[in-house]
Formats: structure tokens, sequence, C-alpha cells
């Protein structure tokens, strides 16, 4: 892949960064690994993005943390750590969908669940709450059969997508 090209994807992963759970730096080092034809150490990160060591030191960790990277095997004589991403980018998403659903929704949607739980009165504004605590425990189903099983997950995506993906 073209320098140029890793760089824009390094930039525009980066930017997603949010809608997944990441800070712009963690994303724009999964990006980095994800454009890599092999695994980098700590100083190819460093030099590729042009962050500080203790910077991508902390977004390797973030990342091992939602279980998108991991220690690659090392070379003879060669010390240093290198990592990897995810290959198989369909895992990669649900592993990434499904420590989101853990850390943010789950915690945000008991939260919620506790307070509606807590409403009472007969107003317009009591049904509305009422009708949202019916559309979150719809949502928590939806959440929880897809992403109850990987391959199921992939299936029902690719069908919603209108493709048959590329293991059929």
């Amino acid at each position: 892949m073209k320098k140029r090209d890793v760089e824009n994807f390094v930039e525009a992963w980066g930017a997603m960064g949010a809608l997944m759970g990441f800070s712009a730096s963690t994303a724009r080092v999964h990006a980095l690994l994800i454009a890599s034809d092999q695994g980098l150490c700590l100083d190819d990160i460093v030099d590729g993005l042009g962050i500080s060591r203790g910077n991508a030191s902390m977004c390797l960790k973030e990342l091992r943390s939602w279980g998108v990277v991991s220690r690659a095997g090392k070379t003879a004589g060669d010390r240093r750590d290198y990592f990897e991403t995810e290959s198989d980018i369909w895992k990669m998403a649900y592993t990434i969908a499904s420590e989101r659903k853990r850390r943010d929704f789950e915690p945000a949607l008991r939260g919620l669940e506790e307070v509606l739980g807590q409403v009472s009165g007969k107003g317009p504004a009591e049904a509305r709450l009422a009708e949202m605590g019916e559309f979150l425990a719809v949502m928590k189903r939806i959440a929880d059969h897809l992403l109850g099983n990987e391959a199921a997950a992939k299936q029902l995506i690719l069908m919603l997508g209108g493709t048959k993906g590329s293991d059929e």
C-alpha cells in the first residue's frame, strides 16, 4: 500500500474512533496496524504516526484491552514486542461491537432502567418515558441477539446489506 494511502486511511479511521469508543489516537494506531502487512513494534508506530512513545504505548494497551490487538511473535535476535490487529475484519468488528455493548450500552441502559422504574404519574410525559423504557428493552433484546453469536451476526448483517459475503 502506498504511504499516502496509509496516511489517508489512518486519518479517516482516526476520525471514526469515537464511534467505536476509541480516542482518535487509539483509532489511528489501530488503523496503522490494520494497514500493515506485518506486526509493528512501538518504534514503528511512533515513527509512522509522529506520536510519543507513551501515547503509542497507552493506545496499544487500550486496543489490547478491547481484544483487537495482540502481541505478534518475535523474530530471532530482536527483543522488541511486535503488535498486530485481528486480520478477520468481521471478527474485529464483532469484537468491537461486543465490547462497546459491554462497556457503554449496558451500564447506560441499567442507569436508564433504574431511573425509568422510579417514574410515577400518568401524564403525557410519563407515558413517553414508559414508551422509552419499552423501546430500550427492545433494543437490548436486539443487541443481545445480534451479539450472541458471531457467525449469526455476520450472516444477518450480510443479509440486511444485500450481499452473501465472501465465505459462501
